[in-house]
């Protein structure tokens, strides 16, 4: 006799088992939340506070700086120049510098060319005491190089004026002369107005000190001729 065979065994023992449940992970912390970036933050806002603090406790210097070039012979005045505030490093280079903190003082004239925007170095100031003597000039529009500006270098030449010259004195004053040799320029007068150009400059020219005995025989020449300015190197 066949003994009977359970199904429901067999059938449990042919159903494959359900896969493990996978273990469980807790959630990250986002990176914004880290206490770590709220450190470096803070560290930074510090840091820029305290150099911005540090900086602002450093004193500032006034000193002179030029509105436009100057050239050597040129008397300096307060129309010349502007205040400019600077940090330096130390005392010793601001010290190179003409302070601000007091007006020009009268009769400075410059022993070198300085360039336009340039802080005003006490080296280059003089009392112009090798200039004492200024004559003043009166040269033709065309008798005056249009480089010609204060500080220039100048030749001044007197051509002999028919009108002012005759006869046996003319003759003896031949042609042009040399009456002053390589003088600075003061200063020159504008070159014309609201009616148009002037016809004569006036120019004034220093002279050291020892032309005094010539200079009245320049004068005499200059007041019977007429004044030619040729600019040396």
């Amino acid at each position: 006799m066949i003994a009977p065979v359970s199904l429901s065994t067999r059938s449990r023992q042919d159903v494959p088992s359900a896969p493990p449940s996978p273990p469980a992970t807790r959630a990250g912390r986002s990176g914004w939340r880290d206490p770590r970036l709220f450190v470096g933050l803070a560290l930074v806002a510090v840091a820029a506070l305290l150099g911005a603090t540090l900086v602002g406790d450093r004193d500032t210097t006034a000193v002179w700086a030029t509105r436009g070039p100057l050239a050597e012979g040129q008397a300096v005045g307060a129309g010349d120049l502007v205040v400019r505030e600077l940090r330096f490093v130390d005392a010793a280079d601001a010290s190179r510098y003409v302070a601000a903190d007091a007006p020009v003082p009268d009769g400075l004239t410059l022993t070198r060319d300085v360039g336009a925007g340039e802080l005003l170095p006490v080296s280059a100031l003089g009392d112009g005491t090798e200039a004492l003597l200024e004559v003043p000039l009166t040269v033709a529009a065309e008798a005056l190089p249009s480089t010609v500006r204060a500080g220039s270098v100048v030749d001044v030449w007197v051509t002999p004026d028919p009108d002012l010259v005759t006869g046996e004195a003319a003759a003896a004053e031949g042609d042009s002369v040399l009456v002053f040799a390589a003088v600075r320029v003061v200063a020159v007068s504008r070159p014309g107005g609201a009616l148009g150009p002037a016809a004569t400059r006036q120019v004034i020219v220093g002279l050291e000190p020892d032309a005094g005995a010539t200079l009245p025989r320049a004068l005499g020449r200059l007041a019977r001729g007429s004044a030619v300015l040729v600019r040396t190197p």
